[in-house]
């Protein structure tokens, strides 16, 4: 499973949205879990100066697609359902989610994610309703290196 998961990492990294938006970006996978890590900046920000909702939202349903796919060794699963609620602002530092795996069974998995600042502080939530896709997990782009 150890080359699944580092499979699953480098698919995110190589991703070209997460290359274009995020510097210093780590992601860890292991059975059920995904820590994500990465570092806040102003050009993150939306008008008010702080980060924008859309990256509280991208960290936590990464977070939580990458604990479900964890656990599927053959296709990518695809969010069907995501909620976020937003607890607090962030304005710099670096923020972690973490994702874990609540819920499967043969075409539903539940998955939930936390965010946190670099203090340790409980800033956003996020749960979400995944299936498996037809996608062929060889076929990603990183998948195979």
């Amino acid at each position: 499973m150890n080359d699944h998961y580092q499979r699953l990492e480098q698919i995110y990294l190589q991703a070209p949205y997460n290359r274009l938006l995020y510097d210093d970006t780590t992601i860890k996978i292991s059975t059920g879990r995904a820590e994500i890590s990465t570092r806040v900046s102003p050009r993150h920000h939306h008008g008010g100066g702080a980060l924008h909702g859309s990256g509280y939202f991208r960290l936590l349903d990464d977070a939580a697609f990458f604990a479900v796919n964890s656990t599927i060794t053959d296709a990518m699963v695809y969010t069907v359902s995501f909620t976020t609620q937003f607890l607090k602002p962030v304005q710099s530092g670096i923020i972690t989610a973490i994702g874990e795996i609540k819920h499967s069974s043969s075409n539903l998995f539940i998955g939930e994610s936390s965010l946190f600042n670099d203090k340790g502080q409980l800033i956003a939530l996020g749960r979400g309703d995944f299936m498996k896709s037809r996608i062929d997990l060889k076929t990603i782009p990183g998948y195979l290196y």
